[in-house]
C-alpha cells in the first residue's frame, strides 16, 4: 500500500511533468502563431461592474475569453485542475475564483506556489499574452455563466 507521502510526491511530480509539457507546448504554439492584434485594455479590479467577458447560450464567448479558453487547453492545466475546474491535485478553480483578486490571480499564475504544487508560468510566453483572457475564462466559469467544455465564438 502507497502512503500519503508517496502519494503526495507523484503527484507533484506529475504537475511538474505537466508544467514542462505544457511550457513545450505553449512555446510550440508561440513559434507558429499568427501575428498578436490588439490587445484589450487592461481590466481594473477598481471596473469590477465592467463585464470581463460576454458569453451568449453558456458556451458561445467573445474572441478574448476563447483565446483564454484555448490557453487553458493548450497549458493543460485540467491535468490538475480538473476538466471542469473542479479539483483535481490542485485546487477547484470555480471556488478559488469567487473570492481571489485578479492580482492574487495573476502572482499565482506568474509566480506558482510551489510549495502547494502549482508551477510557475510567467516564462510561458502564450500565458503572459493571454493572462487577461485566462482570468475571463476562468471568472466566467466561477460565475457559472460559462459551461464546461467545448467554445466557440458567438457570431
Amino acid at each position: 500500500m502507497l502512503s500519503r507521502f508517496t502519494l503526495i510526491n507523484a503527484s507533484l511530480l506529475i504537475a511538474v511533468a505537466c508544467s514542462m509539457s505544457a511550457h513545450a507546448i505553449a512555446n510550440n504554439d508561440g513559434a507558429k502563431a499568427k501575428p498578436a492584434t490588439e490587445s484589450p485594455p487592461a481590466q481594473s479590479e477598481a471596473s469590477a461592474d465592467k463585464k470581463l467577458y460576454t458569453v451568449v447560450d453558456k458556451s458561445h464567448v467573445d474572441g478574448n475569453t476563447l483565446e483564454g479558453w484555448k490557453t487553458w487547453r493548450a497549458l493543460a492545466c485540467a491535468r490538475c485542475h480538473g476538466a471542469q475546474q473542479e479539483g483535481m491535485v490542485g485546487p477547484s478553480l470555480i471556488e478559488s475564483l469567487k473570492t481571489m483578486s485578479k492580482s492574487d490571480f495573476e502572482h499565482t499564475i506568474k509566480e506558482g506556489r510551489i510549495e502547494k504544487g502549482m508551477p510557475p508560468f510567467g516564462g510561458v510566453p502564450r500565458v503572459v499574452e493571454n493572462i487577461d483572457n485566462l482570468y475571463a475564462y476562468l471568472k466566467g466559469r466561477s460565475e457559472g455563466d460559462i459551461a464546461p467544455g467545448r467554445l466557440e465564438a458567438i457570431e
